[in-house]
């Protein structure tokens, strides 16, 4: 009886609302001082730690250090024939904390934001605004945005992976350089490869990371990991925790519910290469800026010259997924330290991209672009 009579009362009326408390959600709730929000997520940040990966300029290293797990200014792609190493001057490859980021943004939430630690339901969609339920509370908001994350359809290319934090017997080799792709190993069922971040001399985040359009079981990705772990002479002490995902490689098709989404449920994932969390951040510190001056509306997280580049990219490996250990290869081969970062943040320069064009085998690339 409390709930219907609590429902029943005039909606709680709100400038902003955000559904998803994830890395768009709780980015933007964070950066907001001068209005009224509420924002919804039912799980803590311990409830779904995980790791998130950026290249970083110095200032965003200083931002981001009370999150960071690791941070290498080396980093290498391996297949069975070469090594490419690449150094940066200007870039730190970084990999985060989800949880502690969350949580440091929440605790900088101003007054004017509130967070609910439930499900919003009922979800309506009223011009840039809308209404919903939560906590037995009903919500009105002049502006509303989603940044749940997008369903992965079961057909569509994806980057999926299943990794392990460990604590090794002996001391690793090479602890000082992340190893962002090692491609010796199976190949029979898409473009795969080992993902292996040194936080210390004796702790190793191991991922076994695969694209294509099928899922595999969870215990094909652990028997890669055991397999590399082996030829690697690595012996595994502990095992700290085991993390999973799906990462969407294909353009995000939204529902037709007329919500404005952010983050990833907008576009915000590199299609060629996964990454999120740089593009997710340039597209909020946009949108503060324009809320700030009255203008709600969302700004396209990737430029359509670069996301048709993608498409083209995930094109060739969807067609010829025997030619991916050598186009990844191909584009480290192409650029040094600095231009490498430039292009997997998508801020590519006019050279990076002729470097990385004229390193591409030319037919199969042609074919795609006639396809789309």
């Amino acid at each position: 009886m409390s709930t219907v009579n609590k429902l029943s009362t005039k909606a709680i009326e709100v400038d902003i609302a955000i559904i998803g408390g994830g890395s768009a959600g709780i980015t933007l709730a964070a950066k907001l001082n001068n209005f009224s929000t509420v924002i919804v997520e039912p799980h803590t940040p311990s409830e779904r730690d995980c790791s998130w990966a950026l290249w970083a300029k110095p200032d965003q290293q200083t931002e981001l250090i009370y999150a960071t797990k690791g941070s290498w200014r080396e980093w290498r792609l391996i297949d069975h024939h070469t090594e490419v190493r690449h150094i940066s001057d200007q870039y730190r490859y970084m990999s985060l904390s989800s949880a502690q980021y969350i949580a440091d943004c929440e605790n900088r939430l101003a007054s004017s934001v509130e967070l609910i630690r439930a499900s919003a339901n009922n979800i309506v969609s009223e011009g840039s605004g809308g209404s919903f339920v939560s906590d037995d509370r009903h919500y009105s908001a002049a502006n509303l945005y989603d940044s749940r994350p997008p369903k992965v359809p079961d057909d569509s290319l994806k980057q999926h992976f299943l990794g392990w934090d460990i604590r090794t017997k002996t001391p690793i080799c090479d602890a000082e350089i992340a190893t962002l792709m090692d491609f010796r190993v199976d190949q029979s069922r898409g473009l795969h490869f080992m993902y292996a971040l040194p936080f210390s001399d004796r702790r190793l985040l191991i991922e076994s990371t695969m694209i294509s359009s099928s899922l595999e079981d969870k215990e094909w990705y652990r028997t890669a990991i055991r397999q590399w772990l082996k030829q690697q002479n690595i012996e595994i002490e502990e095992t700290l925790g085991e993390e999973a995902g799906v990462i969407p490689m294909e353009s995000v098709r939204p529902p037709n519910d007329n919500l404005t989404r952010i983050g990833a449920a907008s576009g915000a994932v590199r299609l060629s290469s996964g990454y999120a969390f740089s593009g997710i951040q340039g597209q909020i510190n946009k949108l503060v800026q324009g809320i700030n001056r009255g203008d709600f509306s969302v700004p396209a997280p990737i430029s359509p010259a670069l996301l048709r580049m993608d498409k083209i990219f995930n094109g060739v490996l969807m067609t010829q997924p025997e030619l991916g250990v050598s186009l990844m290869m191909r584009t480290a081969k192409a650029l040094d330290g600095n231009g490498f970062a430039r292009f997997m943040l998508g801020g590519a320069t006019c050279l990076d991209w002729a470097k990385v064009i004229l390193a591409m085998p030319k037919i199969p690339f042609l074919k795609q672009v006639l396809r789309l």
